[in-house]
């Protein structure tokens, strides 16, 4: 599901006399609830996984709104990737004058922040979910993300 399709949800909702919406779908959930004209958003879902070999897959009809990925590079099976959560900007650090939470070369825990993801006005503090060290950072600073993109490559 893409932000576009969360958006029209969010919409549909605030138009209908509808209370609570959940959708789920593979390792995706979202549960949207609407109180009183407010609506929460409660998106679940896995933050880090092991890297798997990539399949050549065919690629969706490019929205405008929808930045074009870069193909991703091959990379050592024993590394881990810390994957975006959500869509939304990806920020190094908490403010420009601020230092990044991680460079190439840190040691990181479990539960350590990585980076920031702006989603819809929010600020979203990623934790790694792995422990290890910065190999790779794969995004650059202010840029775009989608759900699932690799952020930053982990050994353990």
């Amino acid at each position: 599901m893409d932000f576009k399709q969360i958006q029209e949800l969010i919409k549909m909702v605030n138009k209908s006399n509808i209370s609570e919406l959940s959708i789920e779908q593979d390792k995706f959930k979202i549960t949207i609830k609407q109180k009183e004209n407010e609506v929460q958003q409660i998106v679940t879902v896995p933050a880090v996984t092991a890297v798997q070999p990539v399949v050549a897959a065919p690629q969706p009809v490019a929205q405008a709104a929808a930045p074009a990925a870069a193909p991703a590079a091959p990379v050592a099976s024993n590394l881990l990737t810390i994957k975006s959560p959500m869509i939304g900007t990806f920020y190094r650090s908490a403010g420009p004058d601020k230092p990044p939470f991680v460079n190439v070369g840190d040691d990181v825990t479990s539960g350590k922040v990585v980076c920031i993801i702006e989603a819809m006005k929010l600020f979203n503090e990623i934790e790694s979910e792995v422990s290890g060290k910065i190999v790779k950072v794969l995004v650059d600073d202010a840029s775009p993300v989608e759900y699932d993109q690799p952020l930053f490559l982990v050994e353990p």
